[in-house]
């Protein structure tokens, strides 16, 4: 009795800890990496010849300020003709050119607010009739896939557990998608955690035929 109330115990702690430790680690990691921005800086600007110490953050801070300065310089004319020029110069190198505007298309599709990637949860059959998971929206079959499917199809990503960076793409009709009322942080979260965090139940609200 004593033993399984020191395990029952020593579990509760591990719970608590180790998602704190991960989140700390996985923090640290990220400050860490983006601390070596500090190299852009000539060596007098540099924390530690300035004040004599390290401050952990300052190249993390620095990376936001140039992503947001970045962002402000892109969003006037100027700015626009100088990312067309940087692009149409991209293109010339072979190599470079594929992966930049490969990783260009998916950040665009993503990130774009006119889009609606990842903006709704979903629910499918997958990988067979009967058997549900869930998926997320990332819009609807373009080229000449259109001209075989048609335009009652939609296009999900299917990710994988618990690493959802990984999954798989298909294009279902829309009779067969069922979208839920979950966000994305919610199903995400479901998914990572194999379904044991489940998301609060939500009544179903009655409609009228």
């Amino acid at each position: 009795m004593r033993g399984q109330l020191i395990r029952r115990y020593f579990v509760t702690g591990l719970l608590i800890w180790v998602p704190l430790a991960i989140t700390a680690w996985v923090l640290s990691l990220i400050v860490g990496t983006m601390d070596q921005s500090l190299r852009l800086l000539p060596a007098a600007f540099h924390p530690k010849n300035s004040l004599g110490l390290d401050l952990p953050g300052t190249g993390a801070i620095l990376t936001l300020l140039i992503i947001f300065l970045t962002g402000v310089l892109a969003a006037n004319f100027i700015g626009q003709r100088l990312v067309v020029w940087w692009e149409r110069l991209l293109a010339r190198i072979p190599v470079v050119n594929s992966i930049y505007h490969s990783v260009k298309q998916v950040s665009d599709t993503l990130f774009s607010s006119s889009g609606n990637a990842f903006r709704q949860a979903l629910l499918v059959q997958y990988p067979r009739e009967g058997s549900w998971t869930i998926a997320f929206l990332t819009g609807q079959p373009g080229g000449d896939v259109v001209n075989h499917l048609g335009d009652d199809h939609v296009s999900v990503y299917v990710p994988t557990t618990p690493n959802p960076t990984s999954g798989f793409f298909l294009m279902l009709p829309k009779k067969d998608v069922i979208e839920l009322d979950m966000s994305v942080d919610e199903a995400l979260k479901y998914i990572i955690s194999m379904g044991v965090v489940a998301p609060p139940a939500r009544p179903r609200t009655a409609t009228n035929a």
